[in-house]
């Protein structure tokens, strides 16, 4: 999908401006509008804006919406995006995890790295059992974006627990990319230090 070569503050300053002015007052809206907006979209922009809408209403976010959007969106600016709002979802439903480990057995890839960086960020909040969990079913996967999501999960974890992700890489270095371990170990000599 091309471009039309908006940057992101103005496109930013513009949702602002909008959404202030037209709000959406029941869910059938948005449902609505976002449905719009991204099925219709010629332009990544316009599902930029979709996206958008997510921050502005989260009451009306669920998991069923999210997975059509990872699913249709189907590359990694969209979905690292979508990854983010998931984790918003878990936190608020921890029983969600449920559902993540299913993602993480999923023929759709991109369910696979949502499941593997939906924690992103969480630090000592992060449910290691989830996330290895979600790793597991693909170290041995040979796709791009799910090597890079596993190193990217834990170089991220590393920041709070160093050691447990040094330990994880060098009891699982036998199944580990060398992507993968390489994301995962960015930091980690100077963190254990």
């Amino acid at each position: 999908m091309p471009y039309l070569g908006v940057r992101m503050p103005d496109l930013r300053r513009a949702w602002g401006v909008v959404f202030s002015e037209h709000p959406l007052a029941h869910e059938e809206d948005f449902l609505r509008e976002l449905g719009d907006l991204w099925d219709d979209a010629e332009f990544r922009e316009e599902r930029y804006t979709a996206l958008a809408l997510l921050d502005r209403y989260p009451k009306w976010v669920s998991l069923a919406l999210l997975e059509r959007l990872i699913v249709e969106g189907a590359w990694w600016d969209y979905v690292d995006t979508l990854a983010r709002k998931v984790g918003g979802l878990l936190v608020r439903d921890p029983s969600l995890a449920g559902d993540m480990r299913a993602w993480s057995c999923d023929e759709n890839m991109w369910k696979r790295r949502v499941s593997i960086i939906c924690q992103l960020g969480f630090k000592e909040r992060t449910d290691l059992g989830l996330l290895y969990d979600c790793i597991e079913p693909n170290l041995d996967d040979r796709e791009f974006f799910v090597r890079k999501a596993i190193g990217w999960a834990l170089r991220d974890y590393a920041w709070h627990d160093p050691r447990e992700v040094d330990r994880y890489v060098r009891e699982h270095a036998h199944r580990l990319s060398p992507l993968s371990k390489r994301e995962a170990t960015k930091n980690l000599a100077r963190l254990l230090e």
